[in-house]
């Protein structure tokens, strides 16, 4: 690309979207613009078989990302975005991420063939001159292949270059500084209406509160930059199939995800992206209007939770566990869409999980407590006999609310059986608790089997965690030292 090409492209950005933020010279400058190319393609298959095909491609203001890290040195996420030079073949852009459809693939549906497309976007920093986009995914064995590839030229007259819609409203939450150094959350609102404004203004600061009330945030809360995003939605709520009940919502957010009922998140992402666009961001959550128990959170694409249920507190800083570091679930009790998520015989990829391939040499090893035996005997038998029972009710209840729901029953009569459910949700959660705590192993970091899904074969870092069990408790040592890898990441 020519310097003419450039100043082009430069002056269309400043034109659009105002000046760029000031940074001294180095890397970055040597390749890219401080702006944003937004790679939207779609990614379909099945568990067998994946391609990628490029939708649209954008230009948005301002890169939120580091200067100065831009190549990722993680090594997590089934996928990889990586960006190369055509002129040098220098690799100049890296990043790991997962995806909706690489959850899909693992599903009983994927499995017996059926394809399904899903819409997905690489943020990368805008290039000056042409690149080589490439989409890696990772085998059996965890060993990355490139799925897709192509070149891109940043002046090419197609690249999209327009202004957020002038109806989403921004509400500055918490400013530290310049975004290149800071991490910037964006909490996009999800099914409120115009008439609940106040609500959602009232929402983004209470739920900033929360992140920043746990460690390792907490300590480190002037490395984050914090804005909320609100496009008005016709209906207020969202979809939950299961119970017969459809909203109208800027995303289209839906329980039942991967007919999961708990689950609940969108496939919408061109929406999401495009409201988005309204601030800078390095990681994203969608906050959903609802009292219902229900989230998700998937590596580098987004974070939901819902806002009026009991466990609020909990279902963000868990989810937001998944989605900005790659934690893995630790739980093994409940039930899931997933199959063989992780295959046996292969290391985890998520750095609070692992399969002792080498038990002489954990994955946590340096952080062992001393004299702690590996694998580590912990008081499984029992956990899971207590913890069983409860999740096989909480399925019947869940059923019956269903069922009344699709009915049309009494209300009434449903808000009993809500409030039973939500009880019995309390009661169970306390009783793990205090089964957990009176553990000979309390406190101490060492191998405990189960996690991720699976009973057997699995092992977590320490007895308890919030990547565990549901209650306000904190990350484990394992967990907490991952995050701070990753603020660290993107404020340097």
């Amino acid at each position: 690309m020519n310097s003419r090409a450039v100043r082009r492209v430069l002056l269309l950005a400043l034109v659009c979207f105002g000046p760029v933020f000031a940074r001294a010279e180095g890397i970055f400058d040597k390749y890219f613009l401080d702006f944003t190319m937004r790679i939207d393609y779609i990614h379909f298959g099945n568990a067998e078989t994946e391609e990628i095909s490029i939708d649209q491609i954008y230009l948005q203001n301002g890169w939120a990302g580091s200067l100065e890290n831009l190549i990722d040195p993680f090594n997590n996420g089934r996928y990889a975005v990586n960006v190369h030079d055509v002129a040098s073949q220098a690799l100049i852009y890296s990043k790991g991420f997962d995806s909706y459809f690489g959850e899909y693939k693992t599903t009983s549906r994927a499995i017996r063939g059926q394809k399904r497309a899903y819409h997905e976007s690489a943020l990368i920093p805008y290039p000056k001159r042409p690149v080589i986009l490439s989409i890696e995914v990772r085998d059996k064995e965890n060993v990355l292949h490139s799925v897709f590839r192509r070149e891109i030229d940043p002046a090419d007259e197609s690249i999209i270059k327009e202004n957020p819609d002038p109806r989403i409203r921004v509400f500055p939450v918490i400013s530290h500084g310049d975004p290149h150094t800071k991490v910037d959350v964006a909490f996009i609102a999800e099914g409120y209406t115009q008439s609940e404004e106040a609500k959602v203004k009232k929402d983004f600061f209470r739920f900033s509160e929360v992140l920043f009330s746990q460690e390792p945030y907490k300590s480190r809360r002037d490395r984050f930059n914090v804005s909320g995003v609100f496009l008005p939605s016709p209906d207020s709520g969202v979809d939950e199939p299961r119970r017969g009940i459809y909203k109208n919502t800027a995303l289209g957010a839906t329980f039942n995800s991967l007919g999961s009922e708990r689950y609940l998140l969108t496939e919408d992402n061109e929406a999401l992206r495009d409201i988005a666009s309204a601030v800078p961001y390095d990681v994203l959550f969608i906050m959903v209007n609802h009292q219902r128990y229900g989230g998700g959170g998937i590596y580098n694409l987004y974070c939901v939770f819902t806002t009026d249920n009991q466990w609020h507190e909990y279902l963000i800083l868990h989810e937001f566990g998944h989605s900005f570091v790659g934690l893995g679930d630790e739980y093994y009790t409940s039930s899931v869409a997933y199959n063989d998520f992780y295959p046996k015989g292969i290391e985890p990829l998520e750095p609070n999980i692992t399969a002792l391939l080498h038990p002489d040499k954990p994955k946590w090893g340096s952080l062992l407590s001393p004299g702690i035996e590996i694998p580590t005997p912990w008081e499984k038998e029992d956990f899971d006999r207590m913890d069983g029972e409860y999740q096989a009710l909480r399925q019947k209840i869940n059923d019956k609310i269903a069922r009344m729901k699709r009915e049309g029953r009494d209300p009434g009569d449903i808000a009993r059986v809500e409030e039973e459910s939500e009880r019995l949700s309390r009661e169970n959660a306390k009783k793990m608790d205090g089964y957990l705590r009176k553990s000979r192993f309390w406190g101490r970091i060492g191998a405990f089997e189960g996690a991720g899904y699976s009973a057997h074969g699995l092992y977590r870092p320490m007895v308890d965690c919030i990547m565990f069990s549901k209650g306000k408790k904190p990350y484990c040592m394992i967990c907490e030292e991952a995050i701070i890898r990753v603020i660290d990441y993107y404020s340097r």
